[in-house]
């Protein structure tokens, strides 16, 4: 049966639809609130905890993100995604409400929550109603809501900014989030299946707080006028170690463990995981650097800044639209180790970028990152859901988001500590900034190359197609 006829099935495609929707909600804003923030600073002042409102909503949507997919291999996943769902909306209501820079940070947190199941929990729902051969295309889908959102959000919070309040951004999502409530909550059923076990909800504090203390240390690290003094950073470097040694330990000994040590004794499992964490420091600390060398070093305009990374993008959506209809053909491996072939490509010639290389160099590298990513990210996710069992799906899952996030954090933070080291202690200069950026795109090259090696480990052959629910 074609993807087209299962979409021509109302229920298939009202809850696609719903699920898409939500996606969209939870990408658009990371990219949507960074257009007002400079209103909502001359509003309520606070510009010393500007970077939090970005970095609470990151915070907490990535250290949530393993419980939202064991609760939904434990309890099915309609009612974890509809509670997910409901508090990203709640947040999104009282971000709009917000009266100072600390309860906008608060409620963004809150967003972040709800938006750390609704990511993932989106990709297993799409999961359970496809096929294999269907599943490559229809996720290919949650590639272009990605895409769409991320050229979108910025043109979309202007326009809302400018003609009518900062508020809007946050409040035009309760419309659309409450359809797709509607949508999912009506026509979703989940297929019953043995759920045994709970929740570990003390190995989920442990997890959460280890990786809060990590992503709070990254957060702070390389940064000149950091929140936190230097010994504060490295007491939360040492909570996080001693936090994650506990839960490692935990894992271990506990009947129903919120992330299986077994999971990663499957090859498939563990090799995927592991490239598609070194693909995340790589490639998120691009996307970062990349518009403030623009402006910064080079010189350019804002609007050149912010359409660089276009065909980043564009290439992204796709080269996976394709990838999506290859994969059952030729296989997974074929297209990790080729995709992270283009991304290093890429960054080699990003890394060879001076003040003087026309626009055109920069955007055709950034053009063969995109295109290598939108062949490895897809294949990463299916490789690892056409490998585990249904009741394992959501874990699994939650297990690549999660770890691609603390990759995301690990390079941003990183690869900000090399852009500062090159700078002067008298200020920045745009001939020091592109000595740092230029770096950290080496670095950047260094960590995809490292990347595509460990792709090799990835087992070849072609998927195997497992039933789903219908």
């Amino acid at each position: 049966m074609s993807l087209l006829h299962r979409l021509r099935s109302s229920r298939r495609l009202l809850v696609t639809l719903g699920v898409l929707g939500g996606s969209f909600l939870a990408a658009m804003e990371a990219t949507i609130v960074a257009t007002a923030m400079p209103t909502v600073v001359d509003q309520f002042g606070g510009l010393a905890h500007y970077s939090w409102v970005f970095s609470g909503y990151m915070l907490t949507s990535t250290v949530t993100t393993p419980v939202w997919g064991r609760l939904a291999d434990v309890h099915g996943r309609r009612w974890p995604y509809l509670v997910a769902l409901g508090l990203f909306l709640v947040g999104s209501t009282l971000c709009g409400a917000a009266t100072s820079m600390t309860q906008l940070i608060v409620f963004r947190a809150l967003q972040g929550i709800g938006a750390g199941g609704m990511l993932p929990l989106g990709m297993v729902i799409m999961g359970d109603m496809f096929t294999l051969e269907e599943r490559a295309r229809a996720q290919g889908l949650f590639a272009a809501v990605w895409g769409v959102s991320s050229v979108a959000g910025p043109l979309v919070g202007a326009i809302l900014t400018e003609g009518a309040s900062w508020r809007w951004i946050f409040f035009m999502n309760l419309p659309f989030g409450l359809i797709a409530a509607w949508l999912v909550g009506t026509y979703l059923v989940d297929t019953r299946t043995d759920r045994s076990g709970d929740v570990d909800y003390l190995g989920a504090a442990l997890l959460m707080a280890a990786v809060s203390a990590l992503m709070l240390a990254l957060n702070q690290t390389g940064i000149r006028d950091a929140t936190l003094s230097p010994a504060a950073v490295r007491v939360l470097y040492g909570a996080a170690v001693v936090l994650g040694g506990v839960f490692v330990a935990r894992e271990r000994r506990t009947a129903h463990p919120l992330l299986p040590v077994s999971l990663l004794s499957q090859r498939m499992v563990a090799s995927t995981t592991l490239t598609g964490t070194l693909l995340g420091i790589g490639i998120f600390g691009a996307l970062a650097f990349v518009p403030l060398y623009v402006q910064a070093a080079l010189g350019r305009s804002a609007r050149e800044a912010g359409s660089v990374l276009t065909p980043l993008l564009l290439g992204w959506v796709l080269v996976s639209i394709i990838t999506g209809r290859l994969i059952p053909r030729f296989g997974f491996r074929p297209f990790i180790v080729g995709g992270l072939s283009f991304v290093t490509v890429g960054f080699i010639g990003l890394a060879m970028v001076s003040p003087d290389s026309p626009m055109w160099k920069m955007r055709l590298d950034l053009g063969l990152m995109g295109i290598g990513m939108g062949m490895t990210m897809l294949s990463l996710l299916l490789a690892v859901q056409g490998t585990v069992s249904r009741e394992q799906l959501g874990v699994a899952t939650s297990l690549g988001q999660f770890t691609r996030s603390i990759g995301g954090a690990i390079g941003v933070a990183v690869m900000g500590a090399v852009v500062a080291a090159a700078l002067p202690a008298g200020g920045q200069t745009p001939a020091a900034l592109a000595v740092g950026l230029h770096r950290a795109f080496i670095l950047g090259a260094v960590v995809s190359a490292v990347a595509l090696l460990s792709s090799l480990l990835v087992p070849g052959g072609l998927p195997a197609q497992k039933p789903t629910a219908v």
